[in-house]
């Protein structure tokens, strides 16, 4: 799959992103990571949270190479454009978050206690481990977005 035919399939659009887009989501990435970690949370909310911070971190990776995702099923589309903009090396993790995405649907949509500790546990860990993937990829590619 390619930029072009997530395009011709209106699953993608051009779109520039700035300095304030890239700052803001890494704010919600922040909140989200920490968010949860907190053990008052139930293990759904965790795992829901941690995923959502995957997805922010996701959509910054797109947004600096120049698309953002949009229409239906955009969660799925956004870890298929992640393979995209950032290469092979994000293949095992994107195949994982997909798996989680399909979990978040359920947490979200159809029922409750489905995440277990461990799972909640090893998506907040994978989510900083992303962080930092992403930190380093935008170092390296989009200087101009680097903190």
């Amino acid at each position: 799959m390619t930029w072009q035919d997530l395009l011709n399939a209106q699953r993608v659009r051009v779109h520039r992103t700035g300095p304030q887009e890239i700052h803001d989501l890494r704010g919600v990435v922040e909140r989200d990571i920490r968010d949860a970690k907190l053990d008052a949370l139930s293990e759904d909310r965790r795992f829901a949270t941690a995923y959502n911070a995957v997805l922010q971190l996701t959509k910054i990776a797109i947004a600096c190479q120049g698309y953002r995702v949009v229409g239906l099923g955009h969660h799925r589309t956004t870890f298929q454009a992640l393979e995209i903009a950032m290469g092979p090396s994000v293949v095992s993790l994107s195949s994982y978050f997909e798996l989680c995405r399909r979990q978040r649907n359920q947490v979200d949509y159809d029922m409750a206690n489905v995440a277990t500790e461990a799972e909640a546990r090893l998506l907040v860990e994978k989510a900083e481990e992303f962080q930092q993937l992403v930190e380093n990829w935008i170092r390296k590619n989009h200087p101009a977005y680097a903190v």
